[in-house]
């Protein structure tokens, strides 16, 4: 049940969480005074600055767009502004925490030019305690007309400089490079979440919320430390196309004081709208194995040959596998035809999405998976030639629907959608929540891969579980690799966008068989850890069945949950660690994970998260002695003990290593 409070405007305006001035504009404060917006017109130009505290954040930035056949960013007057309050909580279908509290204070700024078209443009401000956000809507005008949007006008005029974490934006893999850290000051243009360190001390993520039918934002250096709104555009330059009206989504800055603060925020959900599809009982999170790091590591291949991953001989062995160690879904890569050992290169590839690949039977796989208990998770490569893909996606989703499928993996290999369009311009937008609603009419639940960034849609659509969106796992399989600060970045970057599919769980960390010299750059224990750290509703067991079978510490991964009543940070530091705590939706069991970057560390961990009348067995898996990244990975040890919350516990970490640790309630 979602249940809503509403604060009434007269209680609003007593405790003056909303001002006005002639002289200096109009403000709104979040409902315990942490953040605040302020807006005023400077010479008819509309601007706004943020505050956190006394502490100014964004001095004076420019708003507003450039049209094709006007400048929407001047010559305003200020019509009307609107103040509200809203407080509710609501509950996730799935997800990190059950019940979330969506609080604000909201100020809508409705401005008009000054000439004979007199256009109108709405600013909708809106200051929570974690962050603020903003967006604008163009009404419908007295005159009707296509709208082209050339340029949005928007800047965040940093108030002093500072660390960034990014990844470049308009490059070939889209999101999937190593983040570099750098002066905001020397910024290339760079994907969101953009992620900052002010020099005061302040945590600063800047993203969108609820991008719906608009283009993505990038942010681009324009000059000292002020960044420019680049939306990414059409192939033809322009931004954004759409008929009389538009919303943009929301330009959202997520404040906080120490790093954990970011991860603990839940400002992009709480911008979406509620869930449109009511009961999702079709899915439940859980974890899954898959015909997929055999493939990476030269096992297999993806297409038909005599190293042939999918093939009906191989499905039934690895259903075995799965039933036998207790789990109920499959991943099964390349079991349909258009497969060659070019598939990943950028050109019109042409796969089928009904005719099974030879040597593979996916009618006989599927019932054999029933009788076991095991369901298969379907799979789509549309190597971003979405010409052919939509021409079948119905044909291609009813055939789930007849076998009893309900969650679909779905790829867009290829620099751009069609070779043509951004992945993340407004027609990328448009394609993957087309795609998301389709699925839903199949009662299919859906993870993509090369997708577009997350801003908080599995909120509306809770039939969207996970995506891709940064450099993954498989990149320890034939690259140099993901350094070890790697995974200690993504929490604190991509991850504060939504839940991500990196595909942990690979024991063999020296990747003993595939190819020499390539090897996963930690230690098994942080494997196990990932689990914790990362949050996805859908976690792969991504190691090979026979890597597995026998080893203590697969235990951890057969009992760490995917769905959760609440999570907190108990530590952390962008690139350096983080040590996360989740605690079971289905149990009184909590559990935590504790990673590292390159350097070793010793950390002490206060219990008083737990069950101050409880007692708890503490289950180990920790980082044995001696070990790291180099010396002897993928020794774990494992101890037992009795805790209380009033207990702490001493954790090692090795260099790129780990702990996790299931507190079981006794």
């Amino acid at each position: 049940m979602i249940k809503k409070i509403i604060i009434p405007i007269l209680l609003f305006t007593v405790i003056s969480v909303f001002s006005q001035s002639k002289k200096d504009g109009y403000e709104v404060i979040s409902p315990s005074g942490k953040n605040k917006i302020k807006f005023e017109l400077f010479k008819s130009e509309p601007k706004y600055s943020v505050s956190h505290g006394k502490t100014q954040v964004l001095s004076l930035s420019d708003m507003g767009f450039l049209l094709k056949d006007k400048n929407l960013s001047t010559n305003f007057e200020v019509v009307k502004v609107e103040n509200s309050s809203f407080d509710e909580t609501w509950e996730q279908v799935w997800g990190e925490k059950h019940k979330i509290r969506n609080h604000y204070n909201q100020m809508v700024v409705k401005l008009q030019q000054k000439d004979k078209q007199k256009r109108q443009l709405e600013i909708q401000f809106r200051a929570f305690d974690d962050g603020v956000a903003f967006r604008y809507v163009y009404p419908k005008q007295a005159t009707k007309d296509s709208i082209f949007i050339m340029d949005e006008k928007t800047t965040f005029n940093l108030k002093e400089d500072g660390k960034a974490w990014w990844i470049s934006a308009y490059r070939e893999n889209r999101y999937e490079y190593l983040y570099k850290e750098t002066p905001v000051s020397t910024l290339d243009t760079v994907h969101t979440p953009l992620t900052i360190e002010s020099k005061n001390g302040w945590k600063l993520s800047f993203h969108e919320a609820n991008l719906v039918d608009f283009a993505s934002m990038t942010l681009v250096n324009t000059s000292g430390t002020q960044l420019k709104t680049d939306l990414v555009p059409w192939s033809d330059g322009v931004k954004v196309r759409v008929k009389d009206s538009f919303t943009s989504s929301w330009r959202t800055i997520q404040i906080g004081e120490n790093a954990g603060d970011l991860i603990d925020s839940y400002l992009i959900l709480n911008l979406n709208e509620p869930n449109k599809l009511g009961n999702v009982d079709y899915f439940k999170p859980y974890k899954y194995l898959g015909i997929w790091w055999g493939m990476h590591i030269g096992k297999y291949t993806f297409w038909e040959s005599e190293k042939q991953g999918a093939t009906t001989k191989n499905a039934l062995e690895y259903i075995d596998f799965t039933s036998k160690e207790g789990f109920h879904h499959i991943l099964i890569e390349g079991w349909n035809k258009g497969w060659t050992p070019a598939w990943y290169e950028n050109k019109m590839h042409m796969f089928s999405f009904t005719k099974c690949a030879d040597n593979f039977d996916i009618d006989k796989v599927v019932e054999y998976g029933k009788q076991k208990g095991v369901e298969l998770i379907g799979y789509h490569e549309t190597g971003s030639n979405l010409i052919n893909y939509l021409k079948e996606i119905d044909e291609g989703f009813a055939m789930y629907k007849r076998l009893g499928i309900h969650t679909i993996k779905i790829g867009h290999v290829g620099g751009k959608l069609n070779m043509k369009e951004w992945h993340h311009g407004q027609f990328g937008v448009n394609y993957f929540r087309y795609v998301l609603k389709k699925a839903a009419e199949y009662d299919l639940a859906v993870f993509y891969h090369e997708p577009i960034k997350d801003t908080g849609e599995r909120r509306t659509y809770p039939n969207m579980l996970a995506r891709e969106a940064a450099r993954g796992q498989e990149y320890n399989a034939w690259s140099e690799g993901n350094p070890p600060n790697h995974v200690t970045i993504l929490p604190f970057t991509r991850m504060l966008s939504g839940p991500m599919d990196y595909t942990p769980g690979v024991l063999d960390v020296e990747i003993k068989k595939g190819y020499p010299g390539k090897r996963i750059h930690g230690t098994t224990a942080q494997q196990l850890a990932l689990y914790v750290v990362f949050y996805s509703p859908i976690q792969m067991l991504a190691d090979l069945p026979e890597n597995y079978e026998g080893v203590p510490a697969f235990q951890f991964l057969k009992d760490v949950p995917t769905d959760w009543e609440t999570t907190k940070v108990l530590n952390g530091e962008i690139g350096e660690y983080i040590t996360t705590v989740r605690k079971d939706e289905n149990s009184d069991d909590w559990y935590l994970g504790s990673i590292t970057n390159e350097k070793a560390r010793d950390l002490t961990i206060s219990l008083s998260f737990l069950d101050a009348k409880a007692t708890y067995e503490a289950q180990v898996y920790a980082d044995a002695e001696g070990t790291d990244e180099t010396h002897n990975p993928e020794s774990v040890a494992i101890s037992k003990k009795t805790v209380k919350a009033s207990d702490v516990l001493k954790l090692h970490l090795g260099g790129a290593g780990g702990t996790a640790i299931r507190l079981k309630k006794i």
